[in-house]
């Protein structure tokens, strides 16, 4: 008798999910492909929307689907696929200054697809968890700048370092958190 328990049953996991899940992966690390070719260039790091694309994204999709779709986007871009800023791709551009932001988006798509998840895409937790997802972002990035300029540079103080890497972009942040947070909670009802 092959009969499949209820229990195992409601452990499998229907093909139209799996698929579904690919799909809305996909379809997120495209749209943040389009996101980091928006930019404003400036001498060290230029502004994107990438972090809006990457708040976004986990915000609406949550901690599993939001985090693989920036590791595809990473993925692609570490293959040479032209979808990091200004059109370029490859390992060279993540161990390069500015690469560090790039890593940075993976712990911003965790802390903000955790929250999401838990709190169910409630806008408070969500415009929180993405101020601290960006602030981890900042962190990892400034620093993995800091030590890849000085490298080839003088080193520069953390001051100058702060002035080149985040004070330019903490107004424009708080705009793309603003935006991703309330659309991120509007769609979320309508994503399963």
């Amino acid at each position: 008798m092959n009969e499949i328990s209820n229990e195992e049953k409601s452990k499998k996991v229907p093909a139209n999910s799996k698929i579904k899940d690919i799909v809305f992966i996909g379809i997120s690390a495209a749209l943040i492909a389009v996101c980091s070719w928006i930019s404003i260039p400036l001498p060290t790091v230029p502004i994107t929307l990438q972090t809006m694309g990457v708040c976004l994204i986990a915000g609406l999709f949550g901690l599993k689907r939001g985090t693989l779709a920036t590791a595809v986007y990473i993925a692609l871009g570490a293959l040479g696929v032209p979808v990091f800023s200004g059109f370029t791709g490859g390992v060279g551009i993540i161990l390069g200054q500015t690469g560090g932001y790039i890593i940075g988006f993976i712990f911003t798509a965790l802390i903000v697809g955790f929250a999401s998840d838990k709190f169910k895409g409630r806008l408070l937790p969500l415009i929180l968890s993405m101020v601290i997802g960006i602030l981890v972002c900042y962190a990892f990035g400034t620093a993995w700048f800091a030590v890849v300029y000085a490298k080839s540079n003088e080193p520069a103080s953390l001051l100058t370092i702060l002035g080149w890497c985040v004070f330019p972009f903490l107004l424009p942040d708080a705009v793309k958190i603003a935006v991703a947070a309330v659309l991120a909670n509007r769609l979320k009802k309508f994503v399963k």
